[in-house]
């Protein structure tokens, strides 16, 4: 008999929120295997035998090729997307496994999800729109629906797929995405894991697209939604019975502002997040909600700057001279280099003034990308920065005097060497 398995993303200190998404699956699926997936380093503080999830993952158990620089690379939230389709097809590869369910760590499911599983019975892969009804008002429009454009039209805080061979095809495919472009560019048309599965029903075949308006509910597409409770205590959604709510920026309380906004007087939306408020707010005294990141800091206790990441991703060259960019016992390491070459290179990627402006012009140079065993052969590499150059003269401009300044230093070799 193939099983159901289910798993959510999430790093220490998220794992108390994790709790409660798994105790509702345990209590509505008894039947699922319940696995989280560690985008952090292993701790003592979990035991299984207490907690409502059946297997711990963590990335060093992974097998992801260059695993320490890959997470240089990513914040905790590229980190945790970018790891779900790489866990993904190692739970399509157990012999045991019929069916995945992916839900986000802020999630709670509120009756079982028969319909979606069915879906699979079959489809291959089963998605949910942010939206399945038009908005009216030109407020919820550019809120909602234009949101959608920018982050994604499919919700990526939850996805199905069938243990078949397009199903596998389709984990393979996101997983190479992810592994070279989990980023949060909007301007470039990237949001972590999200926007690539718009191409999914142009890519592959048995694409179930879950109208139902019981699943995935948020303050996004709560304007075109009914939400009422019953003298139980039972939730329902147009109807039907509330499948999953999503409680997205809730930490922020930009959730809770937004829900005022969406929502109107709907007391029952209202209930339900202060529920959520009420079941949360004793979490952060729990020990595993103050568990620093593992791949927070360097080895000597330095919190890794937003704009180390960034340039590490940026340079191939850095990529294979640091394969443990965290490391600094060495005489050389990343750090050393990011603390003292990397401000004379990069003046203004190092000056807070003009950081972000920086920032934003090398972004758009999306061919550059994590790439230590030198798959991107140079002349792609040189083919992409001219293109950019092209559609940014700025960008061009400081390339230009970068590529002179090695060429002066360094010469033809060191040119070669830092476009991989």
């Amino acid at each position: 008999m193939k099983k159901l398995h289910i798993f959510t993303s999430a790093a220490c200190n998220y794992i108390p929120k994790v709790r409660m998404l798994f105790a509702s699956l345990r209590q509505h699926h008894p039947e699922a295997v319940l696995h989280l997936l560690l985008a952090d380093g292993a701790t003592n503080l979990l035991d299984l035998s207490r907690e409502p999830f059946d297997e711990v993952s963590t990335l060093a158990e992974m097998n992801v090729p260059h695993w320490r620089g890959w997470a240089f690379c990513h914040s905790i939230v590229e980190l945790a997307t970018a790891m779900k389709p790489l866990f993904l097809q190692k739970l399509l590869e157990r012999e045991d496994c019929g069916k995945v369910l992916y839900l986000d760590p802020d999630m709670v499911v509120f009756s079982r999800l028969d319909d979606i599983l069915a879906s699979l019975d079959v489809a291959n892969v089963t998605l949910t729109p942010h939206q399945v009804t038009p908005e009216q008002s030109i407020s919820a429009i550019v809120d909602n629906e234009i949101c959608s454009l920018k982050h994604g039209v499919y919700n990526l805080g939850f996805v199905g797929v069938a243990n078949t061979d397009e199903g596998r095809r389709f984990a393979a495919w996101w997983a190479h995405r992810v592994y070279h472009f989990c980023r949060a560019e909007i301007p470039n048309g990237l949001f972590t894991d999200q926007r690539w599965i718009d191409l999914v029903p142009a890519f592959f075949t048995g694409v179930a697209i879950q109208r139902s308006s019981r699943h995935n509910v948020a303050t996004w597409n709560i304007t075109t939604r009914e939400m009422t409770r019953d003298e139980q205590g039972q939730y329902w959604m147009d109807g039907e019975p509330l499948g999953f709510y999503h409680f997205t920026g809730f930490d922020s309380g930009a959730h809770k502002i937004m829900a005022i906004k969406n929502a109107g007087g709907n007391a029952a939306v209202h209930g339900l997040v202060q529920w959520y408020e009420d079941s949360t707010r004793a979490l952060a005294t729990d020990p595993l909600s103050q568990v620093p990141w593992a791949f927070e800091r360097y080895s000597n206790g330095v919190k890794v700057e937003k704009v180390h990441r960034f340039l590490y991703r940026q340079r191939v060259d850095l990529q294979r001279a640091f394969p443990d960019p965290f490391d600094v016992s060495g005489s050389q390491s990343l750090y050393g280099w990011m603390t003292s070459q990397g401000p004379l290179e990069y003046a203004a990627l190092f000056s807070p003034s003009t950081q972000g402006i920086e920032m934003a012009a090398m972004s758009n140079n999306v061919g550059l990308v994590f790439d230590p065993d030198g798959v991107q052969p140079s002349g792609v590499m040189i083919g992409r920065l001219l293109a950019g150059a092209i559609r940014n003269p700025g960008a061009g401009l400081r390339l230009a005097r970068r590529g002179f300044e090695v060429l002066r230093t360094e010469g033809l070799p060191g040119v070669r060497r830092r476009l991989g």
